[in-house]
């Protein structure tokens, strides 16, 4: 949590001062009414004491309780501007740390687990320092200010005052000490309840189509009814708080009236004037007043007590967050000094994940020329994809060198990289917004794309006809994830988006496979007219797809088992000829 405290930037450490003024004058205020209270009971037992007397000394009773309503009112002004500013600026960090993360650190944390930590996790933070700003200064100030101004009375009551401080103190600690364990547990628990919820909707179609509603249902149930059982362990625990202070609070005003009327009583004994007594009982008005203030503050300080624990795990994922720095470094290079252009080299390249013990990928070499198409297919499972999620350093590699332009692609700065290539993914994503937003989506090496620039785009990658039979054309709206698209229709959108940056590299990560062969077929002429100078690596199942490739890598096992072109191998590659009998006839691979 201090952690946290100390990304409060120095207008917020402002508002904090300007708080704690309005904090200590607020308890000051609050501690001057039992003083005038005092006074008001000694007018009403003195003999001969007017209206207007008591009206004198009642106004600044009156005065005083306005003015710490409006400190408070100021205080808490105050409060919420430094919380809202203090979450605002940790959505921020954490949203930006997220954005450099690698896939290694997105798969540490889980996509589930980074929406609680930047929604649930920033609130509950929020709401502690917005009570706590007003409850932590004030409550301490209360109870040491209103012990000292009623140590002096009598033994007895602060005796008792003492004893009920002390059995607060117990009553906070057991709880806290059983509860502490369960706010751990609690945001886990939430993390999985978004998960299966997440879950439930991405899949929405499947689990229709399968009649799995009973199964996803039972599965929300399990985690709904694990965070509720838990909810309720720690309300229960925390029901137990206010029924002790509301004893508490009780019983010590009980005791010091019992107190009181004894010591009035003793002192009252053989003391023929009136005033020994008066002044006992408006120092027992005044100690009760003063007394319900010190319990109050300790109330005050249990609030911040239950709310803390939670804050405190929600503050610790937080930081986890921000301080786990991503994988990939930045490098410095911006690619001006490359002595070549389009090409891509892997150097005995091998890498495995965090918490695999066996590579994924070994010992790969293979360079693609400027202009070249270099495919590489595989079955299931063979590395493909994740080989080539090494060029944009999706991924670093465990061993070798990948190269873009003759650079290390360690040594380039991520964007200087990213602006190179194109990469179109497994799976198209589309974004909520327009099929124009869409093409333009980050930044063009080449400035902000035109409407011309765009329609050439979307005419190479073969989606021209539906883009122009829209009514809005590149207007035309497209809902989050592109639910409103065909998987073609998807499909064809991210491959015009990465054509319309005009990057050097091509990277097609199995980006035909929704495509029919004809769409397919001329997809890929056009690609080879248009963007001649573009190097183009295709990941692909068909073996129509990659037929024409200048170079085709067979991978089997994250290993190379045939490299050359379509005839090469299948005349002597036993692999790629599995692979290519299993799809076409001899005659139509002749």
């Amino acid at each position: 949590m201090f952690k946290i405290l100390k990304k409060l930037s120095g207008k917020e450490w402002r508002y904090i001062g300007i708080s704690l003024i309005f904090i200590v004058s607020q308890v000051w205020l609050d501690l001057k009414l039992p003083d005038y209270m005092s006074k008001v009971t000694k007018l009403i037992q003195t003999k001969g004491t007017t209206v207007s007397q008591i009206f004198d000394e009642g106004k600044w009773m009156v005065l005083c309780a306005l003015g710490s309503l409006v400190a408070a009112v100021i205080v808490g002004y105050f409060a919420a501007k430094v919380a809202a500013g203090m979450s605002r600026t940790l959505r921020h960090e954490v949203y930006h740390q997220v954005s450099e993360y690698s896939m290694a650190e997105i798969n540490k944390f889980s996509t589930a687990s980074l929406i609680t930590r930047s929604t649930n996790d920033i609130t509950q933070v929020q709401m502690f320092v917005a009570m706590g700003l007003q409850l932590i200064i004030k409550a301490p100030i209360t109870a040491v200010w209103a012990i000292l101004k009623i140590a002096d009375k009598s033994w007895e009551w602060t005796t008792a005052l003492g004893v009920a401080v002390l059995f607060i103190l117990v009553v906070i600690s057991i709880v806290v000490t059983f509860a502490m364990p369960k706010f751990k547990i609690i945001q886990k628990l939430t993390d999985k309840l978004n998960s299966v919820t997440r879950e439930n909707l991405t899949g929405i179609r499947v689990v229709r189509a399968y009649n799995a509603e009973n199964y996803q249902t039972e599965k929300f149930e399990q985690a709904n009814d694990e965070i509720t059982s838990t909810n309720l362990y720690i309300q229960r625990i925390m029901a137990f708080m206010m029924p002790m202070m509301s004893m508490v609070s009780s019983g010590l005003s009980v005791s010091v009236y019992l107190i009181g009327a004894h010591i009035i009583k003793a002192a009252a004994v053989g003391t023929p004037a009136n005033s020994p007594r008066i002044n006992l009982f408006s120092d027992m008005v005044v100690f009760t007043s003063y007394g319900m203030q010190v319990v109050m503050s300790f109330m005050m300080l249990t609030m911040i007590f239950i709310m803390f624990p939670r804050a405190n795990v929600s503050a610790g994922r937080i930081n986890e967050v921000i301080e786990t720095a991503s994988s990939i470094k930045n490098g410095t290079k911006d690619g001006s000094a490359a002595t070549e252009v389009g090409t891509v080299e892997f150097k005995n390249v091998s890498f495995q994940y965090n918490d695999a013990t066996e590579h994924v990928i070994e010992n790969v070499s293979f360079k693609a020329e400027k202009g070249q198409t270099v495919a590489f297919i595989g079955s299931t499972g063979s590395g493909k994809s994740t080989l080539i999620n090494l060029i944009p350093r999706y991924y670093d590699v465990t061993k070798g060198q990948v190269l873009v332009d003759g650079i290390d692609v360690k040594e380039y700065t991520e964007t200087a990289l990213h602006d190179k290539m194109g990469f179109i993914p497994q799976k198209p994503v589309m974004f909520n917004g327009t099929i124009r937003s869409n093409l333009a989506f980050g930044t063009n090496a080449h400035g902000v794309l035109t409407d011309e620039e765009m329609m050439t785009a979307v005419r190479i990658a073969q989606a021209e006809d539906f883009v122009t039979t829209k009514e809005k054309g590149l207007d035309s709206e497209i809902s989050q994830g592109g639910l409103n698209l065909s998987g073609g229709q998807k499909q064809r959108l991210a491959i015009a988006r990465a054509i319309a940056r005009q990057p050097e590299i091509l990277v097609f990560d199995d980006s035909f496979s929704a495509l029919d062969y004809k769409t397919d077929r001329v997809l890929r002429d056009t690609l080879k007219k248009e963007t001649a100078d573009t190097t183009k690596l295709i990941v692909a199942q068909r073996i129509g797809t990659i037929i024409d490739a200048d170079q085709i890598i067979v991978l089997d096992q994250g290993k190379v088992v045939g490299h050359g072109t379509h005839k090469e191998l299948l005349a002597d590659n036993a692999v790629y000829q599995e692979i290519a009998y299993s799809q076409l006839s001899k005659e139509e691979l002749a």
